[in-house]
């Protein structure tokens, strides 16, 4: 219930006053975000989410290890079969064929990079992680699938630069990463040269359907934004139709939060059924507050599930969004 006042509070917060001055709120954000980097803080939230051992997330994760929303179309799906529909969802949303070329931005522990090189042999597909640790694991992965369509870059988005021997690309696809970057229009540039002139760019993040803020870490209720997200971003849903220069939005979905609050459920059920197993690895990761660190990851996932279950999924969800480059 707690949680549930604090979702009530911010909503209150960020929606108080009349047109003009959610207005002049709004029009606020939009000039900080123009005026950042494309990233802040982007060692601490690597450190956060993907420098955990992949032992950890292979713990409480499905089968593809998706460390990100997945799919329930009718509520009865175990965990792996949500990852793998959502997956096949974005290969569908995104026009996706065998033989293209498909850049995978932000791609984890390689669920959706795995799969599309699985799944259509004759692609080529290049991932990048910001952690040298998911690429040794996702190359371990595909070498056991005897994969050879799959390679994998190391390094952040914010100074990532294609090499000039790599060709341009058919499809881009970014999965919650958008949550982890603030200047929209700086990003979007530097992706739309990585495309051919009728590729398209797939992006799926968490958004709120009004309100557009950052996470900041203000008081001892921010405690999310201290030890999970720090230099994030909750997107509005239309926030990108505001970065346009560089991309032109050709489509665009809603996705109920209810997907969320069940996929963050399911992890803190395999979390806490797989307690035992997992404690040595965080004491592995945390030391000393490795007791701590666990019950800071079931809060986490709590959070999560009550933050995109909040009104039935219809405050917060996700966006899914198909982008043409603009000539």
């Amino acid at each position: 219930m707690g949680m549930r006042r604090l979702m009530a509070q911010r909503l209150q917060d960020e929606a108080s006053g009349d047109g003009e001055i959610r207005s002049q709120r709004f029009n606020t954000f939009l000039e900080e975000l123009r005026n950042s980097p494309i990233a802040i803080n982007t060692d601490d939230a690597n450190e956060q989410h993907y420098e955990v051992p992949a032992e950890f997330f292979h713990g409480h994760l499905g089968d593809h290890l998706k460390y990100s929303c997945c799919l329930y179309p009718t509520g009865k799906e175990s965990l792996s079969e949500a990852e793998r529909l959502m997956l096949e969802l974005y290969a569908e949303r995104a026009g996706l064929q065998d033989g293209m070329r498909i850049l995978d931005l932000g791609c984890g522990w390689g669920s959706l990079s795995l799969w599309l090189a699985e799944r259509y042999p004759n692609a080529q597909v290049v991932g990048l992680s910001n952690s040298f640790g998911q690429r040794e694991f996702i190359l371990a992965r595909a070498a056991e699938r005897g994969l050879n369509n799959l390679t994998i870059y190391t390094g952040s988005i914010v100074e990532f630069e294609l090499a000039d021997k790599e060709a341009p690309f058919d499809r881009a696809m970014s999965i919650e990463m958008f949550e982890h970057m603030k200047n929209y229009g700086a990003l979007l540039a530097k992706i739309s040269p990585w495309l051919k002139p009728d590729g398209r760019l797939f992006v799926h993040i968490f958004v709120h359907k009004l309100l557009a803020y950052h996470f900041e870490d203000r008081d001892r209720s921010d405690w999310m934004t201290k030890y999970f997200f720090s230099g994030g971003t909750m997107p509005s849903e239309h926030l990108l139709y505001h970065f346009q220069s560089d991309f032109e939005i050709k489509q665009h979905w809603w996705v109920s939060g209810q997907h969320y609050e069940r996929t963050s459920n399911q992890w803190l059920e395999k979390l806490d059924a797989n307690k035992k197993a997992l404690m040595p690895v965080l004491q592995a990761c945390y030391g000393d507050e490795a007791a701590i660190w666990f019950q800071r990851w079931r809060m986490f996932y709590m959070a999560v599930a009550e933050l995109f279950g909040f009104d039935k999924g219809n405050e917060w969800g996700v966006g899914h969004y198909l982008l043409a480059p603009r000539p």
